[in-house]
């Protein structure tokens, strides 16, 4: 079968673990160049992992043996970049979040569903063993109906993350712990029981931080169904803590938490299941293996491969990103939210 040829754009920390799965498919893909406006990051991107780097973004996207671009740079640049991306005719892998305001993610993804180019997602939480494990269970009827769906993410970053330039500003970033990590951890509840149907919330910038955006928010959903369920994620957790998962259903009890999946069904039986990643929680965001990233990699290609649409494509992004934008208008108005 014959490589994809892919350009990568933004050679920040999140480029390692991409670098690595790009490494692991070589089989099947092959990195045509990347770029970052920073010599310096494309000298040491180079070094590391024997990339071709190109000094012109505009290079890869003349270049028409170039497939698809994977855009790993700041929030608020997305738009554009996926805006010159789609006249290119390249299909995108972008990481998360969409963009820095609902509005312009949602104008992001029109632009890719317009110009017929697939648009895959970096929320990689959705690829764990014990996710697809845990979809399953759900899938299968296992837990019954579902009366309580929640997550908590108690993550530590200190003050020096928060120091870098444009870190945690919503002229970059466009938030804070909910749209830059907490992202992963609601894009996967909502994917196993559904968006909520209203938000009534809080959320602050603690003590513990200097920052503009939220370090802490806590939130009361309610699901259509009538299954209610909490949101607690924090950047002050310090050691910091896996995130977990909690779906109570009707005939049992499913709770993810980390690399483990533990659940207790009425019946008597109790299921186990164990992941071979985790991490990030701590000072160290990146201290995790790219396995995940490769099977979001994986998927994109078949994507592009076989014409169909990404597991995570730019539709199934936008879910979380309304879910985020009603806590925090919740939590700003003091009323509740619908979605």
């Amino acid at each position: 079968m014959e490589k994809t040829r892919i350009g990568m754009i933004g050679l920040g920390m999140a480029a390692a673990p991409h670098a690595k799965s790009l490494l692991d498919l070589k089989d099947r893909v092959e990195l045509a160049a990347a770029f970052s406006p920073t010599p310096d990051r494309r000298s040491a991107f180079s070094e590391s992992y024997g990339f071709k780097t190109c000094d012109s973004v505009d290079a890869i996207f003349r270049d028409p043996s170039i497939a698809a671009v994977m855009i790993l740079t700041p929030p608020n640049t997305h738009l554009d970049l996926v805006r010159q991306a789609a006249e290119a005719g390249k299909h995108v892998l972008l990481e998360k979040p969409l963009e820095i305001t609902p509005d312009r993610a949602e104008a992001l993804v029109d632009v890719a569903a317009r110009a017929g180019i697939k648009l895959g997602i970096v929320l990689q939480h959705r690829f764990c063993t014990v996710s697809v494990e845990l979809a399953k269970l759900i899938g299968e009827g296992r837990l019954g109906e579902i009366v309580s769906a929640s997550a908590r993410l108690h993550n530590w970053r200190p003050q020096s993350y928060y120091d870098q330039p444009g870190r945690g500003m919503r002229a970059r970033d466009g938030g804070g712990v909910l749209l830059t990590q907490a992202i992963h951890t609601l894009d996967l509840l909502v994917s196993l029981a559904g968006l909520p149907e209203e938000v009534k919330a809080y959320a602050t910038t603690s003590r513990v931080h200097r920052m503009e955006t939220e370090d802490l928010a806590m939130a009361a959903i309610r699901f259509s169904s009538g299954a209610i369920g909490t949101v607690s994620a924090t950047t002050c957790a310090y050691p910091g803590y896996p995130d977990e998962i909690d779906i109570i259903g009707t005939r049992g009890m499913a709770r993810l938490g980390g690399q483990r999946l533990a659940v207790s069904l009425h019946d008597g039986a109790e299921l186990s299941f164990e992941d071979e990643a985790a991490g990030g929680a701590g000072a160290d965001p990146m201290a995790f293996p790219h396995c995940h990233h490769r099977a979001v990699l994986a998927d994109f290609l078949d994507a592009v491969d076989g014409d169909r649409e990404p597991r995570v494509n730019g539709r199934e992004a936008l879910k979380v990103h309304r879910l985020i934008a009603a806590v925090l208008g919740a939590a700003e108005s003091g009323m509740p939210q619908r979605l």
